[in-house]
């Protein structure tokens, strides 16, 4: 494996398996110099915690796995947009370069909503590359989602 398309079927695999165990399919993996050190998804149901996405798993199993926070080196490659809270990570982490799938109209704090990753203002600004198996990312979401509604759309709260 040594190209995005490649981590990113890894991510879409992690999304997979969360999907199977009834998580919000999304799935991350976090790569030093060709080598996988990282691979998750989310798990917020699982552990009931609301931080439990699989960007933040992803940096804190890798900074674990290296012995440092600071993972300018590294790529994570993420099925889905991430969230705002997801996004302060990686410029916490000082991420070096996030590839993502789909793009989240109503969360996405990369290119959608926000542009945390490319904010001047911060300290730290992270690459990113948008798009990389895009369909089957949102595929796999869209599916999940309509599975849980049972084929209908969520009734609209006023």
């Amino acid at each position: 494996m040594d190209s995005d398309i490649d981590f990113m079927r890894y991510a879409l695999g992690e999304a997979q398996q969360a999907l199977e165990e009834g998580e919000v399919p999304v799935g991350a993996v976090l790569v030093v110099g060709g080598e996988v050190v990282a691979s998750v998804h989310n798990a917020r149901e699982s552990t009931f915690d609301p931080t439990a996405h699989a960007e933040v798993l992803a940096l804190r199993k890798a900074a674990q796995a290296l012995r440092s926070w600071r993972l300018n080196n590294a790529t994570l490659y993420v099925t889905k947009e991430p969230c705002p809270m997801c996004a302060g990570a990686m410029v916490n982490a000082r991420l070096g370069r996030l590839v993502y799938g789909c793009g989240d109209p109503k969360g996405g704090a990369v290119e959608s909503l926000y542009r945390i990753l490319s904010d001047p203002r911060l300290n730290h600004q992270v690459e990113v590359i948008s798009g990389v198996l895009g369909e089957e990312s949102a595929a796999l979401l869209k599916s999940f989602f309509r599975d849980r509604r049972g084929g209908a759309a969520f009734p609209r709260k006023l």
